[in-house]
């Protein structure tokens, strides 16, 4: 505080604000801090490509002006940012200490764990490898990513330097008692390693195509009119129920969600394809839209609670229930494609939500003819009355909507109190 970076941080949106708070319990803290309320708290292994290398640069970027300060961030965990107004924000405020002439960066192994190699290999190798954040909790062994990377990445200096040298001398003197550097590491010396992680981050790209849902919208049986009255019930149904939390459970890229955040809420927008909320999160950024956050999501296999005792990371569904979940064209797919009974899935929505605006499609539309084309029938309970009464004992149906120009149907259906 009195080095003037925590204003020059919050003034630029990289640091969470905070107030100084009076408590009543027995404390022998120094300062009790109160910080702004993050609206949704989401990991790593949840974000884009483009979101993940996002916190990377502003991690740099904060540690950077930290040294102008006479400051250096002590930790460089991923986990220490929140997307905030759709920026990447530091939440940690403690992760601060005072800058000792010589001393190397001390995050600095943390920091090529966290987000170097998961998006060296992401970029290099497979979109999907972003999912090692979720086994490794304190990010991706640099061993196992000089591994897997393919050889080419040798030839990068960045690279060659931050992983693969950095692995070779983390198992070298993994087992050895290793005397500090005569002469430290100078300033200057620790401003080159900062610049040299930053311009590697910079060169590292992907582009969002070759997967499933990608380009979904593109493919979709919609007709214009039917698109249009979807999203015009979605808008209404949102604008009237006012909700401050909504998921959008198969967002894919943002369309709906866009429409939901038109009423002031804060949507969390899920899709189980990398490339659909890698496209979802650039229109973000794009438009500046503060109020729409875009996550990777498998919903039958969603992110469990992590690391010691189950508790230092949410669940998805603890870090619920919503106000208003979405889950449009989604229904068919679980229950057809994953084989989740129709009661099941209704116990899931009811816990996670009051409002359910669901949609419901039908055996006779293409695209629940194109899952069935490969596999035999075996859901006698798939039809609308069996949706209702799977539905009905947990919601009560307040309204529903034949979607112009389809055989679709939109509902909106209210939890049932227990």
């Amino acid at each position: 505080m009195d080095s003037g970076l925590y204003e020059k941080l919050v003034k630029a949106g990289l640091l969470i604000p905070h107030v100084e708070v009076e408590t009543s319990f027995d404390s022998e803290a120094f300062k009790v801090i109160q910080p702004e309320r993050v609206p949704f708290i989401s990991y790593p292994y949840e974000w884009s490509f483009s979101q993940l290398k996002d916190a990377a640069l502003a991690t740099l970027n904060i540690q950077k002006r930290a040294m102008k300060n006479d400051m250096s961030l002590k930790d460089a965990s991923a986990y220490n940012i929140q997307f905030v107004n759709g920026k990447p924000t530091l939440i940690d405020t403690l992760s601060f200490e005072i800058y000792k002439e010589g001393e190397p960066w001390i995050a600095y192994k943390q920091f090529c764990q966290h987000f170097l190699a998961p998006l060296t290999l992401m970029a290099h190798c497979d979109i999907r490898l972003s999912q090692l954040l979720r086994v490794y909790i304190d990010g991706v062994p640099l061993d196992l990513a000089s591994k897997l990377l393919p050889l080419k990445t040798r030839l990068n200096f960045g690279m060659l330097a931050h992983i693969h040298i950095h692995a070779g001398a983390q198992k070298k003197y993994s087992d050895k008692a290793v005397a500090p550097r005569k002469g430290g590491m100078s300033r200057q010396a620790l401003i080159g390693l900062i610049e040299s992680l930053e311009s590697a981050i910079k060169k590292l790209t992907w582009k969002p195509t070759g997967t499933e849902w990608g380009d979904y919208y593109d493919a979709t049986n919609y007709s214009d009119s039917a698109f249009e009255h979807k999203r015009n019930l979605v808008k209404a149904w949102a604008a009237e129920k006012s909700p401050k939390l909504v998921w959008d459970l198969g967002g894919n890229t943002g369309v709906f969600s866009r429409e939901a955040a038109s009423s002031g809420a804060f949507v969390v927008s899920f899709d189980i394809d990398p490339a659909a909320v890698e496209q979802n999160y650039r229109t973000v950024k794009t438009k500046k839209e503060s109020n729409i956050l875009p996550l990777i999501l498998d919903l039958t296999n969603p992110s469990p609670a992590l690391g010691w005792n189950h508790s230092e990371r949410d669940s998805f569904g603890e870090r619920g229930p919503a106000d208003m979940v979405l889950a449009l064209a989604v229904i068919h797919h679980l229950a057809i494609s994953n084989n989740v009974p129709l009661p099941q899935l209704a116990e899931f929505f009811a816990a996670r939500c009051k409002w359910l605006a669901v949609e419901f499609v039908p055996k006779s539309d293409s695209q629940v003819k194109r899952l069935l084309a490969s596999r035999e029938d075996i859901f006698p309970n798939y039809t609308r009355e069996g949706f209702e009464a799977a539905f009905s004992a947990r919601f009560a149906i307040r309204k529903s909507e034949n979607v112009r120009d389809s055989e679709r149907i939109l509902y909106l259906l209210e939890a049932i109190k227990e």
